[in-house]
């Protein structure tokens, strides 16, 4: 089939946008444009040119899906009288974006971000008063300890005992089968302390920035606007922009902030907005 020349509709698509064909067009030129900056800063690179498209242009990429199991090779959809916008049809599938370059490149932090244990990161942004900080970490440190016996003690009790034989419960060395010297349970939390070089980067920065230091940038419809609702004027991309809203994937961010000195919390920074009006 050639490619087809098509109206766009007034009304409102139920297509979910995809940003990964987007990626796909724009990454690599971008990743050429500025070599050694990482994947995470080349996301958010790739991100402000969607941003800055026309509302038109940013609804015809998720109207593109409409086409996705078309036999053709592209659309060329009408935005207006005198401008028709030609996309590749269809996005790109979840197991391919996997292994696009703008999920797999390496990124200066991913030691942190991807190799590192824990379910989430407790990044420093306060360096004012250590011995606060200490406190905050050793009171970390025994409430992840307690979680652990915690746990360990519901899983002995739900696991069925079964007599062993003496010389199969033994290793050849005559140690106990499974048991490891120091070893210790995993973390909860990784716990993020730059050093002090590095800490005039870290020190008070915004929840947004931890995001876009420690997550991949990506972009999503924005949740469905209520009928007792407005839409928020002005637009913001965290909120609502156009209808879409910039979102972050990777693990979770506590903060530790100036206020973490005094009552020894964290913050934990949202990835992506929960309903309407929320944000990022």
């Amino acid at each position: 089939m050639t490619d087809s020349n098509i109206a766009s509709s007034s009304q409102q698509t139920s297509i979910s946008p995809d940003l990964s064909k987007f990626l796909a067009e724009r990454y690599p030129l971008v990743k050429a444009q500025y070599p050694g900056q990482g994947r995470r800063k080349w996301r958010l690179l790739v991100a402000e040119q969607f941003w800055a498209l026309p509302p038109i242009e940013k609804a015809a990429y998720a109207q593109a899906r409409l086409y996705a199991s078309w036999d053709c090779r592209s659309v060329s959809i009408l935005l207006t009288r005198s401008y028709i916008l030609t996309l590749q049809t269809g996005p790109i599938p979840t197991a391919d974006a996997e292994n696009e370059a703008f999920a797999t490149d390496d990124d200066p932090l991913d030691s942190v971000t991807v190799e590192a244990s824990g379910l989430g990161i407790v990044l420093r942004t306060d360096f004012s008063n250590d011995q606060a900080w200490h406190a905050f970490c050793d009171k970390l440190q025994q409430a992840e300890a307690e979680f652990a016996a915690d746990s360990n003690a519901s899983i002995d009790e739900n696991t069925p005992t079964t007599e062993t034989p003496q010389h199969e419960a033994m290793d050849e060395d005559g140690s106990e089968e499974g048991e490891e010297d120091g070893d210790e349970p995993s973390p909860v939390f990784y716990v993020l302390d730059p050093e002090p070089i590095h800490r005039p980067a870290f020190t008070a920065i915004s929840n947004i920035t931890a995001l876009r230091v420690l997550n991949d940038v990506d972009i999503r419809p924005a949740p469905p606007l209520p009928s007792s609702m407005k839409r928020i004027k002005p637009s913001n991309r965290l909120v609502d922009h156009d209808g879409w809203q910039e979102t972050y994937t990777g693990k979770m961010v506590w903060i530790y902030d100036t206020k973490s000195n005094t009552d020894q919390c964290v913050r934990l920074v949202s990835q992506q907005g929960a309903m309407y009006g929320t944000a990022t």
